[in-house]
């Protein structure tokens, strides 16, 4: 039964019972299988503009969402439903609007929980929550967004606006419980700073760029004057950018826009893709799909990562998967209905938000590093571009043809030289793949995506 009072039931101590509770009520309700997501968490946001206070941010939040699977013949019904309210008239309703929609949904013979024997989670302690995000009082937060805005606009007179300095905070708790006696539930914090300012060049052309810092304790986080002199670096180096004459040449991606070709990489290998057909991976596992340098990893169980987890959003332990080793594609990223339509067992890589069913979804995604430093890769590059910024979303994972408006620095004899816009990069992305001829050693997480500096050739530049 449901506790009687909705104090007790929406006490924050007892959530990982209240789980318990709703799987047990959607079973007495009908359900032959259930899940159960609870997620709470506290939030803090500032963001300061020439030194005034723009947005100023506390907030709390609390939800569940229930999915409920009925027998059918060959299959299951499958409907969820979610909700901010934990009082019991609001777990009833909940629980009542499930059943009565998976009575009516359509017969997926695919849908259904994992094996029993597949459920469990990490035991370690991976770092994911640290209370000092919330050691500064509010002041000082604020105080942290306009130091990196004031460091920023300090670097030179050329800075002469900006779209801001802020600071964020947060914790959050998500429990997770199943009928088939999985219970489990994890804590995670993050804090992060950025400043981006606006740079004037001699003839009025306009530039802005960013930079920022993100870490799980404050502890970790990057000074806010170094976040706003990098800032501020990047943003003057863009002054005065021209096009080039449109040509093939070499082109190098800085780590930050480099990690967007390994996201590409996780879509074409996701289980979605693969079984709809809509992939350049499709029926090449076991095959050479990039240059030998490349192995690309997900991994959900490194301590302190920002994809890091002690399981999946279906209750199994994650994992670290391979995803291409040394150029060779080893496994898809799978969850368990993805993994159920293709014959093989889910990669723990299943995501989920309150309500729906599980999406595929990545825990620490990167390239592994190479040797050289960036600095080697650009002296190895005569002429070509080094990019700094990619725009759109030009990708297309069936054909792999890729396609992104881009900016960044012309490099000229191994040196970066002047700064280039209004250019577009395009190329097919399993060519590109095996034509990564520089992999760096720059790896840094600022996000659970990474990728170290890259040299791709034979790639297009569209300009004049």
């Amino acid at each position: 039964m449901l506790h009687s009072t909705a104090q007790s039931a929406t006490d924050s101590t007892d959530l990982s019972s209240l789980a318990s509770e709703i799987v047990a009520r959607a079973l007495a309700a009908g359900a032959c299988d259930t899940e159960v997501t609870i997620r709470e968490g506290d939030e803090f946001s500032t963001s300061v503009r020439m030194g005034e206070v723009e947005t100023l941010k506390e907030s709390g939040s609390r939800g569940v969402g229930l999915r409920v699977l009925m027998q059918a013949d060959n299959g299951y019904r499958v409907a969820s439903t979610s909700s901010s309210d934990f009082t019991q008239e609001g777990i009833e309703h909940l629980v009542r609007g499930a059943v009565a929609l998976a009575q009516v949904t359509s017969v997926d013979p695919f849908a259904g929980l994992a094996d029993s024997s597949e459920f469990g989670q990490l035991q370690d302690d991976l770092a994911l929550c640290h209370d000092d995000v919330y050691s500064l009082p509010s002041e000082e937060r604020i105080a942290w967004a306009r130091r990196a805005e004031a460091a920023a606009m300090a670097v030179d007179t050329r800075l002469v606006n900006s779209d801001g300095g802020s600071f964020d905070a947060a914790t959050g708790r998500r429990i997770f419980a199943n009928s088939r006696g999985f219970v489990g539930e994890y804590r995670s914090s993050y804090c992060s700073i950025a400043a981006s300012p606006i740079a004037q060049g001699a003839k009025g052309e306009m530039q802005r760029d960013f930079w920022w810092s993100q870490a799980r304790a404050l502890r970790d986080l990057e000074d806010p004057e170094s976040v706003g002199r990098e800032a501020a670096r990047r943003t003057l180096r863009m002054l005065d950018a021209r096009r080039v004459p449109t040509q093939q040449a070499p082109v190098v991606f800085a780590p930050e826009v480099a990690r967007g070709l390994v996201g590409a990489v996780f879509d074409a290998a996701s289980g979605d893709a693969i079984y709809r057909g809509a992939s350049i991976f499709n029926g090449k596992l076991g095959e050479q799909v990039a240059a030998d340098s490349v192995t690309i990893v997900d991994d959900g169980t490194i301590p302190g990562g920002f994809g890091t987890s002690p399981f999946d959003a279906e209750g199994l332990p994650s994992r670290r998967t391979v995803l291409v080793e040394r150029g060779m594609l080893r496994s898809y990223v799978l969850n368990t209905y993805t993994g159920r339509k293709l014959g093989m067992k889910s990669t723990g890589n299943a995501g989920r938000g309150l309500a729906g069913n599980a999406y595929i979804a990545s825990g620490n995604l990167f390239l592994e590093a190479g040797a050289q430093s960036p600095d080697d890769i650009l002296r190895g590059v005569e002429r070509g571009l080094y990019v700094t910024r990619l725009m759109g979303q030009g990708v297309n994972l069936v054909t792999g043809d890729y396609s992104r408006g881009a900016a960044g620095l012309w490099i000229e004899n191994g040196q970066l030289t002047y700064p280039v816009q209004e250019i577009t990069v395009a190329g097919n992305l399993k060519e590109m793949l095996r034509n990564i001829t520089a992999i760096g050693s720059d790896l840094v997480f600022r996000s659970a995506s990474a990728a170290p500096t890259l040299r791709i050739d034979g790639m297009t530049i569209a300009g004049e």
